[in-house]
């Protein structure tokens, strides 16, 4: 008996503002840097790559490039997306580690 498994694709359980909300604040909070890009990539492709890369001003393989798996985005570029996908980001107290 052999099992097929499927590819899962996390843009398709990023169907809501909430959840990409939960999702994104979930990856921030863990503080990976390259998982946070990953995350964004997700939301990217969620919203529709062709969209956001016209409401970033961006071009759509750029967007691609920008957001590939072991991409250094510019800072400045990561904020430009954030933007065009209509997300907030606050900074806000957070837990002191005592060292």
């Amino acid at each position: 008996m052999s099992q097929t498994l499927t590819t899962f694709d996390m843009a398709t359980l990023l169907d809501s503002e909430e959840a990409i909300s939960e999702y994104l604040s979930q990856v921030l909070a863990d503080g990976d840097n390259e998982e946070f890009l990953r995350a964004v990539g997700y939301v990217i492709k969620a919203r529709g790559m062709t969209q956001i890369a016209k409401d970033s001003g961006m071009g759509r393989e750029s967007l691609y490039k920008a957001f590939a798996p072991g991409a250094k985005p510019r800072f400045d570029t990561v904020l430009k997306v954030i933007h065009a996908l209509g997300i907030d980001l606050c900074a806000q107290p957070g837990h002191v580690i005592n060292h």
